[in-house]
């Protein structure tokens, strides 16, 4: 699917939990094809997923949406490490976590 949609040449690729039925190895690569797509088709990529932990591997921005409304934006690193809404905060908590520290 990723290739028929780059052949239009997008400026903007929409990827709706591209990983959610993947094992861990394939996520990994999944995620890093998307990463190099970017960089090399100089597009942007929507990426749409619960996994705050793939959020913050791909993203420079997040939004967190609930119940259809907008409740947190900005740069990844800031919202996830001081959430302010409790949604966030409840998706920030399905991060594995190593050694007490969330891996994000």
């Amino acid at each position: 699917m990723m290739a028929q949609a780059l052949v239009v040449s997008p400026e903007l690729l929409i990827a709706e939990k591209p990983t959610s039925m993947l094992d861990a190895s394939l996520r990994v690569t999944v995620l890093n094809v998307l990463m190099g797509l970017r960089e090399y088709h100089n597009m942007s990529i929507l990426f749409i997923t619960h996994d705050l932990g793939q959020a913050h591997y791909v993203s420079d921005r997040i939004l967190v949406i609930y119940h259809g409304e907008l409740v947190e934006q900005g740069p990844v690193k800031q919202v996830l490490a001081s959430p302010q809404h409790e949604y966030t905060k409840h998706l920030l908590a399905d991060v594995p976590r190593l050694r007490g520290k969330i891996r994000v």
